[in-house]
Order: C-alpha cells, then structure tokens, then sequence
C-alpha cells in the first residue's frame, strides 16, 4: 500500500490510525485548510493498514503490557514525548506522544520500534497492539484503541493522530489527569511473519488482484464482489461502448477494460482508468470513502448508463427487492401502507447476535400510543402499531452490517467491534415467513447461500478493506487483499469474521501473568448471498464471445503494447543507447532551452544499438538517418568535469571504433548506466559539403562559441573552431566577427564560461594571452559580444555576458494566486531567486496597482500537498525570493497574497478574536472580528465591540465568555491580556450584564442554566447531552422551581405549550437531579464550588433540540466524517 500525507479534511476529528515519519514523503495532492508542514508525523486521509497479515502469522504471539506515568502533564512543554523503552517478543519498543496534538487538536498518541535508526536493512515486525489513556476516577471510561501494522523503516511507528480531544484530557474533572498526573497503557503482542514478497496470485488461485492506489482498497473489495457475479459482470461486458470511446471519460468502458484483465491477466490490474472514469483526481484516490456509499452510487450510476440498451434492467434484477412499512391502527379500522424499494439492507450489529436477530429487530412492530399516538385521518389520534414487512428478497440480498455508530457520550462515530454471526446459508422463510408481508409470493424459496464477505480492519475512520469470496459458490474460499489472492478455508471466511475479543495468553513472565484481551478489530462488513433458485442463472458462464470485439481488440493491442514494454525491458541489457549531438541540436537549443554548457541530451537523437554491435556499423546507421557519409563523421566522447559541467572531451580513437558499441561504453562511462553520449564533428567545406575531419594533434583544441546581444538579451550559438593551444584569442577576432555577422574590425569582449552551479563563473579572457596560458582546452566555451559602450552600459539592463548569465541563473517565474482562490493562478511575474522580501513585494504590489507594498502578505507553497502552508511569511521574514520558495529538498514556483487593510508590521503586532455578540432583547447573534493590540485586555476588547454593536443603552455593561460544548466555562476578567486567549476551538461570547446581577443580595446566587437532551449511549445508559445557549441566572434564596420556571419562560419567549414539556433537574457531574415546582432551587447549590473552577452544578432544561443549528457553533468541534463518495461523469 502506498501511504502519502494529505492535510487533515476540513479538519476532520478523525481516529486515524497513521505511522508518524520524520519526513513527509511526496506527492501530496490533497486538498485542505491546513497541509501538512515540515518534519513531522504524517497524517494520513484514511490510513489503510498495510496489506493484512493475517495469513502470515506462523506462531503464536509474545504478550505485554507497558504502563508509563506520566507526571505534572499540564506542564509539558515539548511537541512530542518518548516513553522508555520496554521488550516484547525480543524487540525494543516505546510510546510516543504529543501532548498538545500532532496538528490537531487530540492527543496523538503512536507505538513506536525503539532501535529503528539502528537495525538492519530491510527489517519489518508486526505487532497486534493497544494505547490507552487511564481514566483514574471511573476505570471503565478508559479510553483504549487497538490496531495493528506490519513496522518497517519506512513505518516504523503507528498510531492515532486523533486519539481524545485535548478538551476532555485536561478536564480535571474527567478522570485523565488526577494531580496533574496522567497515566498512558499499551498492550503489545507481536508475531513473527512470513515474507510473500515472490507470491504469484495467478499461479497459486488462478485469480488476479488490484492495485491500490492509495486508500482504494474500499473499492478493490467492492469490485472483486461485483466481478465475481458473473451475471453482473456479463451485462457489463453487454453494454454499448464504441472505439472512439476512451476508457478514462467513459464508466462502461472503463469497467468492461478492468473486468476484461480480471479475467486475462496474468497480474495484479491497475483502477486509475475506472477512477478517472469517475471524474475523481489523485485527491480522491487518496481518500478513504465507504463501500456502502460507493456502492449505490456506482450501481445507481451503471443503472443509468444502461437505461435504453440492451441490458437496461440488470441492476434491479439481481438487486432490487421491496418491503413494506405500514401502520396499523389497534382500535379502529385503519391501515396504512407504503411499498419502497432496497438495493442493500442496512442490518443493526449493535445489540444483535446474528443476521437472523437483525432480520427480527427489522421487522420489529413499534407501539405507537401515549404523547406519541398515530394520527389517522378521519379517525384522530389512534393508538396503532408500526412496522415493515418484506414483498419480496432480490436474487443477489447485499446485506450492511452496520458496524459504525454515534456515540453521544464521545460525541463521536465509532466502530462496533462487538461479535456478529451470520450462516453459510440463510433461510428467510423462516418461522412460517415472519418476515414476509401478506402479499408477498410464498411460491418463491427464499434460501440464500453466502457468497462473499467484506471485511473491514481498523477504526473508525482508518483502516483496510479486503473481501473473502467463492466465485462458484463451492466449498473454497479466496481471500482478495488488494494484490494479493489467497485460497482460504471456510473459517477464516466465516468464523474469523465474526468480531468480538480474541484473548492473548500471557508469555513474558516480567509483565503482569494475566492474559488480556484485544478486540479483533477485522470484521464483517457487508455480506453477499445469492438465492438457491437463482444461482445457475447468476454464477453463469463469461467468455470471449460476450466481449464486444472493439473491446477485445483494444484490450489485446494494449496487453501487447505491454508486452512489448516488458520484452523492452528484459532486453535492456543487450542494448545501449547512444545519444548523438550535432552542431544542429547546439544552435536550436542554446538560448531557447538552455543558456549553460551546450546541449540537453534527452532531446537529441538517439540510437538503441545492441551491444554486440561493431561501432564502425553503428556509423552506417548514422549515415543513413542524418545523410553524412561515414567518412565525413567524427565522433567525440563527453565528459563530465569537476566542477559539474559537461563537455566533448576527446575524439575516439579508430582502435576505441573499431570495437563493438558495448565496449566502447564501458571505456566513455565509469558509472555503468546504459547510455553513450557522443558529438558528431561534421566539417562543411566552401561548396556547404561535408568534407573529411583534419588530422587533430595535441596542439589543437575545439572551442565552441556564443554570441551575446546585451540590447536584445539573447543568447545564441554561432559555431565552433579548432585553434592551436600557443595561438591568442586576438588572431581569430576577425572569423569571431564573421560568425556574428558583424563587420571584420569590430572590437568584441571574449569570456569564457567556466562553470554554473552552484554559481555562475564567467570570467574575461585576456585577447593577447595564449589559449595554454589561459587555461583553455578541449571543449570549452566562449561567449562574445561587442564591446559595450558606457551608454549601453546604462541602457542594458544586462550590459554583459556574465551579469546576463547570473540573472539567467537566478530567474524565476513565479505563478501568484490569491489566497482566496488558491486553485488559480492570477499573475505571473518574472523574479529573481536574488530578490529580497521588499522587492518581492514591491512587484507585487505594482502588478496589483497598489501604493503600499507593506499591505501585501504573502503565504509559501507547500509542494507536497499542492496548498498553501498554514503559516503566512511574517513581514520581511526571510531574506531572498528563493527563502518563500524552497520547502524542505523541492523549490516551488507557486506563491499566495493577500491585500491587508492594514500594512502587514502593524497586524502582526495586532491580535484578532472572533467575538459572537448576543443582544439582549433580540434572538440574533452576530460575529466580530475585534483586531486590537496584542497587550491589550478584555476590557479594551469590550470597549472596541461597543462601537460596533447595537446595545439596549449607552451605559450597558459588558462581559466576555469562554463557551464550549454549549456549556460556560469562564468569565474573563476585564485586565486578562487578549494575547493567550484562544478562539480557534471555544466560542467567545459577549453579552450585557443584566442590571438585576450588578445588585446581588446576600442570599442571591448567580448559576449557570444549560438546555439538555438524554440519549441512550453505546453501554445502553442514558447520557446527557447539551446543546442551545448556556447562560446565567439569579436564584433567590427560597425560591420554588415554580417561581424559577416564570422568569425561564419569559426570558427565553418560549411558548405555555412547549414549555408545558420542559423538565428542570439540577445536574451534578453529569447526573439529573429531577425538580418538583415545589422543590427550594437554592437548597440544591452549595454556597462554594466543591470541584474548583471547572463548573460541576447546572440547573438543566430538559427538552428536544429542534431550534436550527447557528452557523457560528460550526467550530464547536462538531464532528466532520469522510468526504461523501461522488462520481462525477
């Protein structure tokens, strides 16, 4: 599996189950607020476990439990803490943490191999294990998560990113920290593995795997089910594509070409082509979405696309089926009913035993009587009974185990893990057809056999998805893991899939000896049967002959296209490859594509030659594709020198041609690689023929030479010449100029440029010095130019070759975008790497017409995920243009702007909040963006928001409040500085102080009221749920609930009928004390606060949540689950 490090999703609160890596690696292209930066633990969209080993394990496992604490927590100030280490199995393992979250807003918590740096290449261990967070007050609310993954060097930690909200850790009153002291779990138990690296699905199963492109292997399980309905997979082969079809735009095609090399191929088969097919990009590829969603959307997708042809229909054949809900009135007669449509049945796991406790809870009759009596038409209000029934079952039943549910005490999804069974063959008639509506056909057997199983291995939002399949429906089952297709006995399918706990004996006799118990986190997530009286209609026979014949063409041509790649590559090492260069490739490519050294030899002609050859057959060759006749050529050998360029360097030898082309490789190139680079000398004599190469001595040297135009800053190649090593520049003055084209007495400038990087060094060659004296050799270059004059001096903006080449070499094009629109490039400008931030700015300013450079900010590119990086460039932050571009080895061309309202040093000296204001009278709250001085207070803060706010008088007093979860948690007192205060996960609300609190008496007490709901959490026990505005009230001494209950309902306008069903509790660490009117409110609140500063006590309203939800609650860390699954084409 390929695991790449796209930014957390709309800041998901994902339980992601990631290995941490000191660097990220590329490419990135995901999409979201916040890319990942720098070295760091990768995050991961949805992480799958690398391929499951499950059918690796060889022997039984070594078992331990670490515990690590952790003292005066609250007060860590480093990003990440390693545990000692500690042994299991024979290896050195620790935990690693960060305290504060590794870029998210959950404690980060991973199982790290201690000694990574130092074992040998090409080690892996894999490890079953556990982390958790002791809750010290109530035991059974420990948080534990359990995984498992296959550590090597490139993973050598795994874990969760999103482990616990960092609002529930440092909660005193939570139970994590106790004395500040926090106390961390982890359960190992390793197992030794076998290596399948050789493993040949074909061979071994006949059947081929998948490849993953990323988090795919949802989609990989998905296909091998449909694929492996023959029936299913026959229709598509039926569907109409034509050859002018491309398989990336096309769904069909797209389909038909995977089910094609499923069927033919020898390996594994790539999806890029299907993904593209559904408009998804690489982004999409890398997400993890969920095989239900995929599933609808791609059947609803094909049951479109085969609407008017020849196999419209197939979809609701093999998987549609109906039932019936109805509501039946008990006293009266009246029945209503309402036939519906299912494609797959989403099955409770919660609660159940097996399919058939599923199918009964799904059938289940509800009584509706009491506050919720059933309105029946003429007859009122009717107790009456509610259920749903079954017309008829499908051929192929998809049955959903519903295997992720909300936990409302967690405020989270999570993943039921609990044990499920299901039988190899399903009977829905069962009991008489209990299941069965009155009008269903009883002629119809409703026998299932079970034909695949989905399984999903991980958490909640991570993990890996493989499918246990019989594609005959015989006693052998093939597990298909993305790859990789195993044969696989009927309990690893069946039973293995079930869920619950698999307990671990304990074998380390320094631990603790009790066995403890993970919970075997792959299980069965959706099932397929298949009718007993449909099976030889479905598991039909698929041949050639249902494959449209343009497909099978395409289809061959490509498999032989690959073929012929494949003998290409096996044939590799009996060929060289020689790129040729000519004077030619030199002038198109000088001042074009380069400006240094002379050539690119990818874009030269090139030759593939075997080896064997005799180079004197090889110049035939040469003859024949360029017209020069073998003896007019004249080959030279590159080579590269010290300082990194790249020259002709000699002639060869006729001993070194008349030798075969291998050897001749071997001799021009110390590092072996298959290439041979040559420059063909070709002399054209006065008629523009070729003539023979003269006989070069020692004494000779071939120079090349460029010509320079400072007004036109334009670089170009004019030829090249042999000159004697004892002659001077200044005797070929005169043919320099008639290369140039300029009259004979021209006075020219000579430099010879001597190297580029990782700086440019052009240096004047000295016209009377001899070429021995100056240096010069085989293959050097000189650039010229006319003299330059003092007025072209000051005219040219480059008067010289040098200054021209150092400002080629630092030139950058830079694409800007608006921050805003950070998909879309608004202006190019060209830069130089040299520029400082001011110059950067100040162009950036002027493309955009605007006087003051100082109110440009400017934000870097993070290459890997293609995002802006999450922190802006402070103002003049870094030195150079080449600073804002380089992230980590890549160098970007993409920057980000913004246009402040304010110049860039005042905001940063400026810290904003994000206030939401409540009116007193009005139901209306607005959000500010208060920008004031970082040394400011809460009170300058209160100050500033009455300006911009409507008060119900000038006078009013203000108050600021830290919201979170809809309960208050702090009041801020007016001198706190504004600099530490934290609107990025608790709302600050402000509000009037209402007159009657200024006025407390002495028995009066101000406590905190908060709207609730109960629902039933995952341990069946009610939980209290917040939600609505929190806020204060004024409690009398004395007063009743009956007197309190006035002052509520007028203060929140809420209507006699409603409020009618309010109930009031008084809540003490969670638990609803239920109130009588009669009750004394002000006996139940202690005078002091028992638990500290972090409220304990409230007055609760219970009623249902029906108000809208405001969109300021949207950082309210409301949960974000995965990206919904579209195909877009």
């Amino acid at each position: 599996m390929t695991l790449v490090t796209p930014p957390s999703l709309d800041q998901e609160e994902e339980e992601m189950l990631v290995p941490h890596s000191e660097f990220v690696e590329g490419p990135q292209p995901i999409e979201g607020p916040q890319p990942i930066e720098g070295p760091q633990p990768m995050e991961i969209a949805q992480a799958e476990t690398v391929s499951t080993v499950e059918n690796q394990q060889v022997d039984e496992p070594q078992t331990s439990r670490f515990t690590w604490t952790i003292d005066n927590f609250s007060r860590l100030t480093t990003k990440k803490l390693y545990s000692e280490t500690f042994t299991v199995g024979g290896y050195k393992w620790r935990v690693l943490i960060f305290p504060k979250g590794n870029n998210v807003d959950h404690l980060s918590m991973y199982l790290d191999v201690a000694d990574s740096a130092a074992l040998p290449y090409g080690w892996s261990r894999f490890a079953q294990f556990s982390l958790a967070v002791v809750n010290q007050i109530h035991g059974k609310f420990t948080i534990r998560k359990d995984t498992q993954h296959q550590f090597n060097a490139r993973e050598s930690d795994w874990g969760f990113t999103s482990f616990m909200p960092l609002g529930d850790l440092y909660d005193p009153s939570k139970g994590y920290l106790v004395n500040d002291t926090c106390i961390i779990e982890s359960d190992v138990a390793v197992r030794k593995v076998i290596d399948y690296w050789s493993y040949d699905s074909k061979k071994e199963t006949g059947f081929v795997g998948l490849k993953n492109q990323g988090a795919t292997c949802y989609m990989n399980s998905l296909l091998q089910t449909l694929y492996h309905i023959p029936y299913f997979r026959k229709a598509v082969y039926h569907m109409p594509t034509t050859e002018n079809d491309m398989p990336s735009g096309s769904i069909p095609l797209a389909l038909q070409s995977l089910f094609y090399k499923l069927q033919y191929n020898d390996t594994s088969v790539a999806t890029k082509e299907l993904t593209k097919s559904f408009g998804w990009d690489t982004y999409d590829s890398f997400m993890q979405h969920d095989v239900q969603e995929l599933n609808r959307v791609l059947c609803e997708k094909l049951e479109d696309k085969m609407k008017g042809t020849v196999v419209e229909g197939t979809i609701q054949q093999l998987f549609e089926g109906h039932h019936m809900n109805y509501i039946e009135c008990i006293n009266v007669d009246f029945k209503s009913t309402r036939k519906e449509s299912f494609y797959d049945l989403q099955l409770d796991v919660k609660g159940c035993r097996d399919v058939y406790t599923s199918f009964d809870k799904y059938v289940e009759v509800e009584r509706l009587e009491g506050d919720n009596k059933y309105h029946a038409e003429e007859h009122g209000l009717q107790d009456a009974k509610k259920g749903v029934l079954f017309i008829d079952f499908p051929p192929v039943l998809q049955l959903q185990l519903k295997r992720f549910e909300y936990d409302f005490m967690r405020d989270t999804m999570v993943k039921i893990n609990d044990r499920y069974e299901f039988p190899l063959q399903l009977d829905l008639d069962r009991e008489d057809g209990k299941y069965l509506s009155p009008e269903a056909d009883r002629s119809v057997r409703n026998l299932y056999t079970l034909h695949s199983v989905l399984v999903h291995s991980g958490g909640v939002h991570g993990g890996h998805y493989y499918a246990f399949i019989r594609p005959t429906l015989s006693d052998q089952w093939f597990k298909f893991d993305d790859e990789r297709v195993t044969k696989e006995d009927m309990k690893r399918a069946l039973e293995e899939q079930y869920g619950g706990e698999e307990e671990l004996p304990q074998t380390n006799p320094g631990f603790n000896n009790t066995p403890f118990k993970f919970t075997k986190y792959s299980n069965a997530y959706m099932l397929v049967y298949i009718r007993e009286s449909d099976k030889e209609k479905i598991i039909c026979n698929v041949d050639e002959k249902d494959i449209a014949e343009h497909l099978r063409i395409r289809l061959k041509k490509e498999q032989e296209e690959k073929e012929d790649k494949r003998r290409y590559k096996a044939q590799a090492h009996l060929y060289t490859i020689i790129k040729v260069a000519r004077d030619e490739d030199l002038a198109e490519q000088i001042g074009k594509d380069i400006y240094f050294d002379l050539v690119d030899h990818d874009k030269v002609r090139s030759f593939r030659i075997q080896k064997q050859m005799p180079f004197n057959l090889f110049k035939e060759e040469v003859a024949k594709e360029f017209g020069i006749p073998v003896q007019f050529q004249r080959f030279w050998i590159w080579a590269k020198r010290q300082n990194h360029t790249y020259r002709p360097n000699r002639p060869l030898t006729p001993q070194e041609e008349a030798q075969s082309v291998g050897q001749l490789r071997e001799v021009s190139n110390k590092t072996h690689n298959a290439e041979l680079k040559l420059f063909l000398e070709v002399e054209i004599g006065l008629n523009l023929h070729p003539i023979p190469p003269t006989d070069k001595t020692k004494e000779d040297i071939l120079l090349f030479f460029k010509l320079y135009d400072p007004k036109k800053e334009e670089l170009r190649y004019v030829g090249r010449l042999f000159v004697k090593s004892s002659a001077k520049p200044m005797e070929i003055l005169i043919k320099l100029n008639e290369m140039a084209g300029f009259s004979p007495d021209e006075e020219i400038e000579l430099f010879e440029e001597i190297k580029f990087e990782p700086c440019v060094m052009c240096e004047h060659l000295d016209k009377r010095s001899s070429f021995r004296f100056s240096q010069i050799e085989d293959g050097d270059i000189i650039c010229f130019q006319k003299s330059p004059s003092r007025e072209s001096e000051e005219q040219c903006r480059y008067p010289d070759v040098p200054s021209f080449l150092e400002y080629v070499h630092n030139r950058q094009v830079v694409h800007f975008r608006s921050l805003e629109k950070p998909k879309e490039d608004d202006f190019c400008l060209e830069l130089s790497k040299l520029h400082t931030y001011d110059d950067v700015v100040e162009r950036v300013a002027h493309q955009l017409d605007l006087d003051d450079p100082s109110k440009i900010r400017l934000t870097p590119h993070n290459c890997y995920s293609q995002q802006p990086k999450p922190h802006p460039i402070k103002y003049r932050g870094v030195e150079h243009l080449l600073d804002m571009l380089v992230h980590y080895n890549q160098t970007s061309d993409i920057l980000y702007y913004e246009v402040l309202d304010i110049p860039l040093p005042e905001l940063q000296g400026l810290k904003t909040l994000k206030v939401a204001f409540h009116h007193s009278t009005k139901d209306e709250v607005v959000i500010h963006n208060i920008r004031l001085p970082r040394q400011s207070t809460v009170g300058d803060v209160l100050n500033e928001l009455k300006t911009k706010v409507e008060l119900s008088h000038p006078n009013v007093e203000l108050r600021l409040l830290e919201v979170f979860y809809h309960k208050i948690y702090k009041i801020f007192p007016l001198v706190e500085k504004i600099e530490n205060i934290n609107d990025q996960y608790w709302t600050l609300r402000a509000e009037e102080i209402p007159e009657e609190e200024k006025n407390l008496g002495p028995l009066d007490r101000l406590i905190h009221v908060y709207h609730f709901t109960k629902e039933t959490a995952q341990n069946q026990l009610q939980q209290v749920q917040n939600f609505g505005e929190p806020f204060f009230l004024i409690l009398h001494d004395g007063e009743t609930l009956a007197e309190v209950k006035v002052r509520i309902q007028k203060k929140l306008q809420v209507p006699d009928e409603e409020f009618s069903k309010w109930k009031f509790a008084f809540l003490s660490l969670g638990r609803p004390d239920y109130l009588q009117d009669s009750d004394i409110v002000s006996s139940r609140f202690q005078r002091r606060d028992v638990y500290g500063a972090w409220e304990q006590q409230y007055l609760g309203l219970e009623h249902s949540d029906t108000a809208p939800k405001r969109a300021y609650a949207a950082n309210q860390n409301r949960h974000a689950y995965e990206k919904p699954v579209k195909i877009y084409n």
